[in-house]
Order: C-alpha cells, then structure tokens, then sequence
C-alpha cells in the first residue's frame, strides 16, 4: 500500500494535480497536436493507399475499347481517383472546348485548351493532396519546445517551492525536477512522429504527382495527336480537324 502511494506521488497525475493553469494548458495543447497529427496520419495514409490503386488501373484504361469504358474502369478504384478525375477533364475538354466560343479560353489553339485543363487539373488535385500536411510540419517543429516550456515552468515552479520550504535534499528534488521533465518527453513522443509522417507523405506525393504528370501528358498526346477512342472512331473530331487544318 504504502509503495503504490509512493509510485502514484511521481506520475503524470500527480504532475497533472500539482500543476496550475500554465502546465495545464500546456500540456492540453500537447494533446490536441497529437490527436490532430495522428488523425492526419492515419487519412493520409488511406488516401495513399486508394492512389495506389487508382494508380494500377491506368492500364486497364489504355486497353478499353472507348473512353467511356476506360472512365468506368478507372472509377471502379474509386469515385474521387485522381487518375479518372484527370481523365474525365480531358474527356470533357475535348467534347466541350470547341464549342465554348464568345470565352477568353476559346481563343487558345486546341492543344492549349487541353494542356491548360490538365494543368488545372493537377493543380488541384496536388493542392488536396498537400492538404494537413503544414499541420504535420507544425507540429513536428514547435512540439519539443511546447514541452520544453511546460518542463521550464514545472522546475521553476518546483525550485521555488523547495526554497520556501528550506529543504533541497536529494529526495525533494528529484520528484518535483522529474514530473517537469514529464512534459519534454511528451513533446518530442507528439513531434516525432509527426516529422516521421510528414516526409513520408511528402515523398509519396512526389511520386504520386510524378506519376500523374506522366498521364497528363499522355492523355494530352491521345486527345490532340492520337486516333479517336470513342465507338464512331473513323469521325475526326471537330476539335482535331482544326488542328490539322491549322497545322497544314
């Protein structure tokens, strides 16, 4: 009885019962870094994973037989995949740009019309996916001196209550000093994993964009060079037959 008193009078509650407003504040600030970043980690995470594979059915798109299949397939790995969002834009542009005359954007060449959706395109989906990844960055720079502040604070606190009582014995030090420290480990337990996620993700990104950049550019190259994919192939069109009007 008399030990488990002993281990609770140097536990995070006690530092929790002998805290006041500041290092309760700090550490609920701590807390809420880490339940947002490992809420971010684990969305992240899912969202690679569907990228991935989204990312696999870009050959199945190649080998369907109209874009409207090939569209299908790549919906069939998700809804909000990328890769058929990229392709819907493509698609749409080259039914719809031609006809949206009295615009600015009409005024682009044909192949500009369709570069210009692509990059829009990307762009937007690059911005959704840097989404919470500032947080990370964040918390994984400010945590260790969140927590180095609460610890500042509980020694301060702690070695101005040994000096009132007159007592600087090695037992009345170590307990006090030690529950400060508390708040140092959980600062670095919030950002390490933090920095950990973000440089992963950020690398997965890359890589995913990299990725989808390659099939922009290949749907750019199909849609304004190559043959027609829907079922009426032998028609040219009107979009394309510009273009080669022009270019004769």
């Amino acid at each position: 009885m008399q030990e488990t008193a002993h281990e609770n009078a140097f536990g995070f509650a006690h530092l929790w019962a002998a805290g006041d407003t500041v290092s309760h504040t700090v550490a609920i600030v701590l807390a809420l870094m880490s339940m947002a970043s490992w809420y971010l980690i684990l969305a992240k995470t899912w969202d690679w994973f569907r990228a991935r594979r989204a990312a696999r059915a870009v050959a199945a798109f190649w080998s369907a037989s109209s874009v409207g299949e090939g569209l299908q397939r790549l919906r069939e790995a998700g809804d909000d995949s990328p890769y058929a969002q990229l392709a819907a834009q493509a698609n749409g542009c080259n039914n719809d740009c031609e006809a949206a005359t009295g615009r600015l954007a009409s005024r682009f060449d044909p192949a500009e019309q369709m570069e210009r959706a692509l990059r829009q395109q990307l762009s937007g989906t690059q911005a959704g996916m840097e989404n919470g990844l500032t947080l990370l960055a964040t918390t994984g720079a400010t945590a260790p001196f969140v927590g180095l502040f609460g610890t500042v604070w509980g020694i301060y606190h702690a070695l101005v209550a040994i000096g009132i009582s007159g007592q600087a014995a090695l037992e009345k030090v170590a307990g006090p000093v030690g529950e400060a420290l508390i708040m140092t480990a959980a600062g670095l337990a919030v950002a390490l994993p933090a920095v950990f996620a973000y440089n992963a993700f950020t690398r997965a990104n890359r890589v995913i964009l990299a990725d989808l950049d390659a099939f922009a550019h290949d749907l750019h190259a199909f849609f304004t060079v190559g043959k027609p994919f829907a079922a009426n192939s032998a028609q040219i069109h009107p979009m394309r037959a510009r273009a080669a009007t022009e270019a004769a």
